[in-house]
């Protein structure tokens, strides 16, 4: 073999040209295919062919041997030694194709087996940097006899950060066109990685190398369609490792990113006006898209089979699985907005009313309606929150409008229990008594009615209000929901201590309970003294 390799040069690249013009001109020109003088040179004319056929399919067909060598870098050969004897394969495409057939078949087949080893060896290396991130178990609220993965604290909450939060992972969608991961350097920091930085690098690695593969082809085979034949192995070894990976896989924040990625990639390949990765990246979506929702209503599910009972806590602090689903939800909303993709909005509506079920499931477990406005009112802020703090309010409008009206019918239920529990007989008396314009009388009261309520009144308002004050700042974790709470609280007991002023006033006898009444400024200004903590 060696012997072909030194006599294959520039000069005879010379002389197989001028025999492939010598043959060209023989098998187009009728007249000389009459002479007598190509009779006499057609033997030889075809000798020649044959040999110059045999040393350079033998020659390239070398080549191609030589790239099945370890530690060969094949895009080097291809530029720097097949790319300047291009020529010699299109001698055999012109004048003898079934060598060119055979010179093609060795390439493929060549060419499968080592890009198909390359792949299987990275997948490999790449499995041992995985960071497993999710079981079956590792969803929202999942089976009560499996609660050991449920995050039921702060500290737990921490641990499953990357299961319910994108968080830092969303970088991997700024570095989508970085290099790709080195096994052997990550293993030497002792690094791991979600599986979406692994796959990732892996259709990083698959992208440049099918654009340096199509380029070649094109230009050395002129032939687009040996580059599928090519791949045929290598997307064959990714396709069985992304079939039992995903089989695998119940992190839905890794399957979104893995979306989001394929989608950028799309996206890579289209700049480079390469065509060839076209049918596996939208397999690649086949694949995902479909995994994705199944862990998406494992999700769902979850909520709706836990059991309320084992999971609630005893306070009206925002519930640790509230705190999970808006997370997700924030990070499902950012990816989505990433991608630019409407699948999810359905979705989503699904996830927030399986939440709505389990709020009002724990909320059913308070000793009082209170409570259990307090309880549904801090997971609305909390929830509100997040968005804000992610800056999604714009991304997903429907979802704050939807929170925010949940938190005003809970907001105002609220400011009626606690001037009911404060100020009872008082709102009692007003609403039973007397009408929003002060003139009509529901019952019409007598001094016997009213003189208990105002002297009650003048005995322990500013005490009630302060205890009132003192609830509302420990018990709602938004402290500025809690001061709007108070104050519209507020403003409503002198709009009815007002109203009740004016009823002693048109009662007969109710001149007798002037010095019990407080003054309405007196009132005003001790209100106007807790605002002012706002």
């Amino acid at each position: 073999m060696e012997s072909f390799f030194w006599q294959v040069n520039d000069d005879y690249i010379k002389s197989l040209n001028m025999l492939s013009k010598k043959l060209r001109f023989a098998q187009v020109d009728p007249l000389l295919n009459a002479s007598k003088a190509l009779k006499d040179i057609k033997q030889e004319l075809e000798r020649l062919r044959k040999k110059a056929l045999s040393k350079v399919s033998a020659y390239v067909i070398g080549i191609f041997s030589s790239m099945r060598k370890p530690g060969t870098n094949i895009q080097i050969l291809q530029q720097n030694l097949l790319q300047k004897y291009r020529h010699l394969v299109l001698f055999l495409k012109e004048h003898g194709i079934e060598k060119y057939n055979d010179v093609c078949a060795a390439y493929v087949d060549k060419m499968n087996k080592v890009l198909s080893e390359d792949f299987r060896v990275y997948l490999e290396a790449l499995e041992s940097l995985k960071l497993d991130i999710g079981v079956s178990t590792d969803v929202i609220g999942y089976d009560a006899n499996v609660v050991d993965l449920i995050p039921r604290g702060r500290e737990q909450l921490r641990n499953h950060r990357f299961m319910f939060s994108l968080g830092e992972r969303s970088n991997i969608l700024k570095e989508i066109d970085q290099p790709g991961l080195v096994p052997c350097i990550s293993e030497a920091n002792s690094l791991k990685y979600p599986y979406e930085v692994i796959f990732r690098s892996l259709q990083k690695l698959l992208m440049d190398t099918a654009s340096s593969e199509y380029i070649f082809i094109k230009a050395f085979f002129r032939d687009e369609s040996m580059f599928y034949r090519v791949f045929e192995g290598p997307v064959a070894v990714i396709d069985e490792n992304m079939k039992l990976t995903l089989a695998n896989s119940h992190d839905a924040i890794c399957l979104m990113l893995m979306i989001c990625i394929t989608k950028k990639h799309q996206l890579v390949m289209s700049n480079r006006r390469l065509p060839c990765l076209d049918t596996y990246l939208d397999k690649a979506l086949i694949y995902l898209w479909p995994r994705f929702k199944t862990v998406f209503d494992m999700y769902i599910q979850s909520l709706y089979q836990c059991d309320a009972k084992m999971l609630w806590v005893d306070g009206t602090h925002p519930h640790h699985i509230v705190r999970c689903y808006m997370e997700f939800t924030a990070s499902l909303i950012q990816l989505n907005a990433e991608c630019g993709d409407g699948q999810l909005d359905m979705s989503l509506k699904r996830l927030r009313l399986a939440v709505d079920d389990l709020l009002v499931r724990f909320a059913e477990k308070f000793a009082t309606q209170k409570l259990k406005h307090l309880f549904l009112l801090n997971n609305c802020d909390m929830a509100i929150s997040i968005l804000k703090v992610r800056k999604l309010v714009k991304k997903q409008k429907n979802c704050e409008d939807i929170l925010k009206r949940s938190w005003k019918v809970t907001w105002c239920h609220l400011w009626d229990e606690l001037l009911m529990e404060y100020f009872g007989d008082l709102i009692k008396f007003v609403k039973n008594h007397i009408s929003e314009d002060l003139i009509s009388y529901t019952e019409c009261p007598n001094i016997a009615d009213v003189e208990p309520v105002v002297k009650n009144f003048a005995v322990k308002w500013r005490t009630a209000l302060e205890l009132m004050h003192n609830e509302v700042v420990t018990c709602c974790s938004n402290f500025v929901s809690g001061m709007a709470i108070l104050k519209a609280a507020m403003a409503q007991l002198l709009n009815d201590y007002n109203r009740l002023s004016e009823c002693v006033k048109m009662i007969p006898g109710g001149s007798s309970l002037n010095r019990n009444l407080v003054s309405i400024t007196s009132i005003s200004y001790e209100i106007r003294k807790y605002s002012r903590t706002l």
